[in-house]
């Protein structure tokens, strides 16, 4: 999304644009006859990507050129097939067909590269997201009784994700998955916090799971936004790109400005944001550069019943991280 900065400071107030939806209309996709971890299941789902809807297809290419508003697209529709009891952990041995997760990677390979982080569920390319009683008031992606607090996804991580896909294949109403993207959230603070949000005066901690028990530490200094006609200036002419890395949980300011600037993000997320509660058949695509995303509280059953998302991450290129990866699993190591 390109932005005039001099015209989003102080502009008038709006709601929070919503995702784009895409209704896609029903299709074949075979599902490869391969394991998930072998490699020729990814290159399968790569050629699939011609096989999609025209509707889906041209919205996710459409995407990639030009951030939606939202910082999301909608995919709805999509056939998850048959599905068993929902798993009580995101490791359990489901049973199901990978008639999902071949959507899941096909609709990635259109975006990029598919990845996993080692210390996410072991480095599984297709993750379970589903509610877990050991988890549910931590900050973490297997919560339920809490708030899952505004961020960039691996805010802190040197390979970073472009994009978030979550597929729901189990659907909880009372779960809204929130966003707040960068164009939305700007014409929100002040002309001098936006300044400050575009100096590198921030440091992000490592989330909890990358750790394994060893002591955490803070990355280097990084600005919250980057982009426009002069960085260090938002009310210079001209346009630019601007993208966001914010995570109300981990990051930090080096200084007292830069914390209260954190606060005023903080604030202007929690009050300007939109959400979805996302139904079985729903592909959430995050654009991870521009929107940042929580989750809202839920009340899990623990039946089988419970809320089921499907998670993927994908980079826009795989060669950056060739030295910290082992196939398609990112293995940097953090901590002290």
């Amino acid at each position: 999304m390109i932005w005039n900065m001099r015209s989003i400071i102080g502009a008038p107030v709006r709601p929070h644009a919503r995702p784009r939806v895409v209704e896609v209309p029903p299709f074949d996709l075979p599902v490869p006859q391969a394991s998930i971890d072998d490699a020729a299941f990814v290159r399968s789902c790569g050629r699939a990507g011609r096989l999609l809807p025209a509707e889906a297809y041209d919205a996710l290419v459409g995407l990639a050129d030009r951030p939606d508003p939202s910082g999301a697209l909608l995919l709805r529709g999509l056939d998850v097939g048959a599905l068993p009891p929902t798993p009580s952990s995101p490791t359990s041995v489901t049973g199901k067909d990978l008639r999902s997760e071949t959507i899941l990677l096909t609709v990635a390979r259109v975006l990029g590269q598919p990845v996993g982080y080692l210390p996410e569920h072991g480095g599984d390319l297709v993750q379970q997201i589903v509610p877990t009683r050991s988890a549910s008031d931590r900050q973490v992606s297997t919560s339920s009784k809490v708030e899952l607090m505004f961020h960039t996804e691996a805010a802190f991580h040197p390979h970073m994700p472009r994009y978030l896909l979550l597929l729901c294949l189990r659907g909880d109403p009372s779960a809204h998955t929130t966003l707040a993207s960068v164009g939305e959230v700007l014409p929100h603070l002040p002309a001098d916090v936006v300044r400050t949000l575009f100096e590198p005066r921030f440091r992000t901690a490592v989330d909890e799971s990358y750790l394994h028990g060893r002591r955490n530490v803070l990355g280097p200094c990084i600005p919250v936004l980057r982009g426009g006609a002069d960085p260090t200036d938002p009310g210079s002419v001209g346009p630019g790109q601007v993208s966001m890395v914010f995570d109300a949980d981990l990051m930090v300011g080096t200084d007292p400005e830069a914390d209260d600037a954190l606060r005023e993000m903080s604030r202007a997320v929690a009050t300007h944001h939109t959400a979805v509660a996302l139904e079985a058949g729903d592909l959430l695509v995050v654009d991870n550069t521009v929107a940042v995303h929580g989750r809202s509280p839920f009340t899990p059953r623990f039946d089988g019943t419970d809320r089921w998302l499907q998670r993927t991450f994908v980079l826009s290129d795989l060669t950056p991280s060739a030295p910290e990866r082992r196939g398609r699993i990112i293995v940097t190591h953090f901590g002290a």
